[in-house]
């Protein structure tokens, strides 16, 4: 009989053994539940964060779906700006669960009656993608042209996939009261107008994320039974909240319900699976010198080095190292100074207490 049940259990369980003292990023971080190859057809979708996941994967010679290529007219740097070159399809981001939920059952044959089109200063837009296409289509018939092109090669790419990969970025929402859908954006922000009679703001539980990642999860294992799925949640901090808390508590509210979400969906699920991108960005170990100034845009060497951590625990030596290096955190040596400063500190605070005593 052992003393503890914590006795013997491994050394990454422990926060001393298993970060503290660790290298970082720490290089038992991640066990994969199932394996991924060079083979599998997969789908990125998610907040602005997956773009990072995608590229990485596809750097290693992963075989990342693209349904909605850019076309040779548009250069490369500027292809993010029209919709291309971020996923496998041109959705740009999908920051909530419903949001997924709405898209799958869109392109599956249930549209729903909203003000599907915003208009500004005579161009038009997709009230759903409103930042696809910079300065908006000439008329409301192209969008809706390009809508229903779009929800074809949703449908094409998410028949082929063997492997989705999706990472929750927000809880909070804005959405068209009548019907319950739910837009990218705010309306009036991009295109369109903000109406408080037709519009309202969401922010939604646990329960309610979790139930949209069900019922959109199942709609997918039913055009693929044999689905895996790799969740993450993005480190990326609101930029704004509309619930009337500070940004800082709104931000960790949101962000600790979509890690809820992903934990209790891996629990419940064999085929789920989860990668800890927000906790390798967020902890104290990274520190705010994984972020840009803003603190919010995760800087790209901290980016290389998360999806390094990923893509060894997949390929092993075969995986290719982040090109650059980034402190984080801490070292060792910044460590023991510091203990070493609060044992003078509390030295000198004895002596003038000794002193005292006289």
């Amino acid at each position: 009989m052992t003393r503890s049940p914590y006795q013997g259990i491994d050394a990454r369980a422990f926060w001393r053994t298993g970060l503290a003292e660790a290298a970082y990023p720490p290089p038992d971080l991640y066990r994969p539940r199932w394996e991924l190859t060079k083979g599998d057809r997969i789908v990125t979708a998610g907040s602005c964060f997956a773009q990072h996941v995608g590229r990485a994967l596809r750097r290693n010679g992963f075989n990342v779906l693209d349904a909605e290529p850019r076309p040779a007219g548009i250069a490369p740097e500027d292809g993010p700006s029209h919709g291309y070159d971020m996923y496998s399809a041109r959705y740009g981001n999908l920051y909530t669960t419903r949001q997924l939920r709405q898209l799958l059952e869109e392109a599956w044959g249930s549209p729903r009656d909203f003000d599907a089109i915003w208009e500004k200063d005579g161009r038009f837009y997709d009230a759903l993608r409103p930042n696809i296409e910079p300065g908006g289509f000439e008329s409301a018939e192209a969008v809706r042209a390009a809508r229903a092109q779009h929800l074809e090669k949703v449908r094409e790419v998410f028949t082929q996939a063997d492997v989705f990969i999706f990472t929750l970025g927000l809880t909070e929402a804005w959405l068209h009261k009548p019907s319950g859908q739910v837009y990218a954006t705010a309306p009036g922000t991009i295109a369109g107008r903000y109406d408080p009679e037709i519009h309202a703001f969401a922010n939604f539980r646990v329960s309610e994320v979790k139930a949209d990642l069900e019922a959109a999860l199942a709609r997918l294992r039913a055009l693929n039974p044999a689905l895996r799925v790799l969740l993450t949640v993005s480190p990326v901090p609101l930029t704004a909240t509309a619930s009337q808390a500070h940004v800082l508590p709104a931000t960790v509210l949101s962000k600790s319900v979509l890690r809820a979400v992903a934990g209790e969906m891996q629990d419940d699920h064999p085929e789920v699976d989860y990668f800890p991108s927000y906790e390798l960005v967020t902890s104290v170990r990274a520190g705010a010198g994984w972020f840009e100034p803003n603190l919010r845009s995760v800087r790209e060497a901290a980016v290389a080095q998360v999806m390094a951590v990923f893509t060894r625990a997949h390929l092993g030596a075969a995986a290719a190292e982040p090109a650059v290096e980034l402190p984080a955190g801490e070292s060792a040596e910044d460590r023991a100074a510091r203990r070493a400063d609060r044992q003078e500190r509390k030295a000198a605070r004895e002596a003038r207490r000794a002193a005292r005593g006289k």
